[in-house]
């Protein structure tokens, strides 16, 4: 027979997961314990289920928010209806960053794929706590400078080349990534057409072609073994 929960034991790790939450993030894992604690104490933590939204285009952008547990897609619509992923957010990852410096909307869409545990931080204390502890600033802004890489190469990937190009430019750095020449597609099919600009269709057409040159191998929907990375980076 299992032994019961004490109510104050319980209330203590209930306590405890805000400080946890924001430990698992870039730009607070390397402060000291006793400042994770005070950081997790101006943060709150609230459940989605898969399918609702954090956040939808026009909704205020007045907080940093952080995933605890679960999986979040944000996506942009474009004026045709059709999906534009622009990220992945899992466990330790955040978002909302950009509302840390001015009063701003949303201008894309953070839907749950996961039921998720979301903590969330406010500008005005996350504001506080840069002025607190200065090292978050530079931490904050070379995943800014990161993103927005990202994003720059992302937009010029899908005006100028074509989709092989795009995809063996995804496969290769997913393999630099992860440091393996065997590599784990980290969303599905269907989200990796969306986040290349093309279709799912597309996508297991290319892959089958790359397979055919003997550049890759598949194994299942997501597991793929890079076998001439310098075929996938040249390839037009």
């Amino acid at each position: 027979m299992g032994q019961p929960i004490n109510p104050q034991s319980q209330a203590k790790d209930q306590a405890h997961i805000p400080a946890l939450c924001v430990a698992r993030v870039p730009i607070f894992n390397h402060l000291p314990i006793d400042e994770l604690a005070a950081i997790g104490q101006k943060a709150s933590m609230q459940n989605y289920a898969r399918g609702s939204f954090i956040h939808r285009p026009g909704d205020a952008s007045d907080r940093l928010f952080i995933v605890h547990r679960g999986k979040v897609k944000v996506y942009r619509l474009a004026d045709t209806g059709k999906e534009q992923l622009v990220r992945i957010l899992r466990a330790g990852d955040f978002a909302g960053e950009m509302a840390l410096f001015s009063s701003t909307e949303h201008d894309s869409y953070a839907e749950v794929l996961q039921t998720a545990e979301i903590c969330s931080i406010y500008r005005s204390d996350v504001q506080d706590l840069l002025r607190q502890y200065p090292d978050i600033s530079l931490h904050m802004l070379a995943e800014l400078a990161t993103r927005l890489g990202s994003s720059e190469k992302q937009t010029a990937a899908i005006s100028i080349t074509s989709i092989n190009a795009r995809l063996g430019q995804y496969l290769t750095d997913l393999m630099e990534k992860e440091n393996s020449t065997t590599i784990t597609l980290p969303m599905s099919r269907r989200l990796l057409s969306s986040y290349l600009g093309t279709t799912p269709e597309t996508v297991s057409r290319r892959l089958g072609e790359f397979e055919n040159q003997g550049w890759i191998q598949q194994s299942g929907q997501r597991t793929i073994k890079i076998l001439d990375a310098d075929a996938l980076m040249l390839v037009e």
